[in-house]
């Protein structure tokens, strides 16, 4: 979630001194990318897999520092709660045999963790949102132990002027709806994050792309219809994560955004001045060039297709769309499939849009993603100005568009084909994450704890999920 800070408290002149260098580099910014500064690099992949520790009853586990102490690894990061962490990858080119790479490291770092998590008697696990919390786990003594995390807490309940978050999700059975007084609900909401660097001239073309693709993303993802024992959305994350840390300002922290990028992706961060209070204004001596303050205050605001600025390995700045709207989970083989086809899919209507041939307007690509976060892959969505079934949509359209885009990149044929075969039978049976978990509690009834234990026994065999029985 971001770098340690130093200090908690801000002062009025913090504030302003802030605001300043946000200015300043948002610029620098748009000269550096007008003047042909920013990377130029064959597109660029990687992951973030945020997971729960968990005991043998499935109950989360405050052992956070403990763990990744014991684990001693530059891959494995501290998350909001002391119940969570998150473990990141090495970037690949997306070209040849990438996948086999981001499989032999991810499979390393997941099991070195799994090792280690069992040293201290407990698990990991990864699942969108764990089934088995209750309200008292999200209380500020489980909160990680980093100042930026109480600094986030303190700044968006003052733009609260106090006033308790509010919860209110409607699923089409069951609805939750109560008041609470911290951000820490967020970590109710585990992801698997995406981040694709491209080149300026074509990145807000991607990250129109992305937004438009999401629908089906989140859909093939889902894996968190149950919270607090209640049965919502097929992808619960996405309202709790939104209504966790909303600040009551004009346009919401977490949101799918306000508008597809014009020109360039460079209106994103200008947003991020207009729209968007300074929550936490640290101030950084660094010179203008490594966008501190820029970076700090994009890390408050929270697309679920985020822009990022970062730099290459010699120091070059490059841009990067991070896609936030997949659960983390079922396995690992899962979770490649998943971002095999947003990468393939993204690729391809990137290049559509870069010829102004567009499927939908920015309305209706909004639209579409809570539809299926809501309903999964059984909802209906606008494309090209008609209704249709997503399922037939991605086996029709989008599985074609993956396969195409693999070629382009010149991903392995091999690993092509696995992938994206692994999509195209969990599209076609229905059963994602999501599904897998409703069908279980259906046949064996609301125990979340022996569910979660099944899902965990089938998570260390590590076979896809739509092969998964109940």
């Amino acid at each position: 979630m971001g770098t340690e800070i130093g200090q908690i408290h801000f002062s009025r002149e913090a504030y302003a001194r802030f605001s300043k260098r946000l200015a300043e580099e948002t610029e620098l910014l748009a000269q550096k990318a007008a003047g042909g500064a920013s990377s130029s690099r064959s597109p660029v992949g990687g992951f973030e897999i945020e997971a729960w520790l968990v005991d043998k009853n499935m109950r989360p586990v405050n052992v956070n520092k403990e763990f990744l102490a014991a684990c001693n690894s530059e891959l494995a990061t501290m998350e909001l709660a002391k119940f969570n962490f998150e473990i990141n990858n090495t970037p690949q080119v997306l070209y040849g045999d990438a996948f086999k790479k981001f499989a032999k490291e991810m499979k390393q770092t997941c099991e070195h963790a799994h090792k280690v998590a069992g040293s201290m008697g407990i698990s990991t696990l990864a699942i969108g949102i764990l089934p088995t919390l209750r309200r008292e786990d999200f209380c500020l003594e489980n909160m990680s132990e980093m100042k930026r995390y109480r600094a986030l807490n303190e700044q968006v309940l003052r733009e609260r002027d106090g006033r308790a978050l509010q919860i209110d999700i409607e699923g089409e059975e069951e609805g939750l709806h109560f008041a609470h007084h911290s951000v820490m609900l967020e970590a109710a909401a585990t992801s698997f994050q995406i981040h694709t660097q491209v080149g300026y001239d074509m990145v807000h073309h991607y990250y129109n792309a992305s937004m438009i693709a999401s629908a089906a993303t989140v859909a093939v993802s889902a894996n968190s219809p149950y919270l607090f024992g209640k049965k919502l959305w097929h992808e619960t994350r996405i309202p709790i994560f939104e209504q966790s840390v909303d600040t009551g300002e004009g346009k919401k922290r977490v949101s799918f955004g306000s508008c597809f990028a014009d020109e360039s992706i460079l209106e994103c961060f200008r947003d991020n001045i207009e729209d968007y209070d300074v929550l936490i204004p640290v101030s950084y001596e660094s010179e203008h060039e490594k966008f501190e303050h820029l970076k700090l205050h994009n890390g408050t605001i929270w697309r679920w297709n985020r822009p990022l600025v970062g730099a290459d390995a010699d120091g070059t700045m490059h841009f990067r769309i991070e896609h936030r709207v997949m659960a983390a989970g079922p396995t690992l083989v899962d979770m490649l499939a998943n971002a095999m086809f947003y990468y393939g899919v993204a690729m391809m209507l990137t290049g559509d849009l870069t010829e102004g041939k567009f499927p939908c307007d920015f309305q209706t690509a909004e639209s579409n993603f809570y539809a299926a976060a809501r309903e999964g892959l059984a909802c209906h969505v606008v494309w090209e100005g008609e209704e249709v079934a997503l399922r037939e949509l991605i086996l029709e359209r989008f599985l074609p568009m993956a396969r195409e885009g693999m070629t382009l990149l010149e991903i392995d044929r091999e690993d092509a084909d696995f992938y994206l075969g692994i999509i195209e039978a969990r599209v076609k049976n229905g059963q994602n994450g999501a599904a897998w978990q409703m069908k279980y509690i259906a046949k064996h009834g609301r125990d979340m704890q022996k569910m979660t234990e099944a899902y965990w026994r089938h998570q260390q065999q590590g076979y896809p999920v739509h092969t998964w029985e109940v």
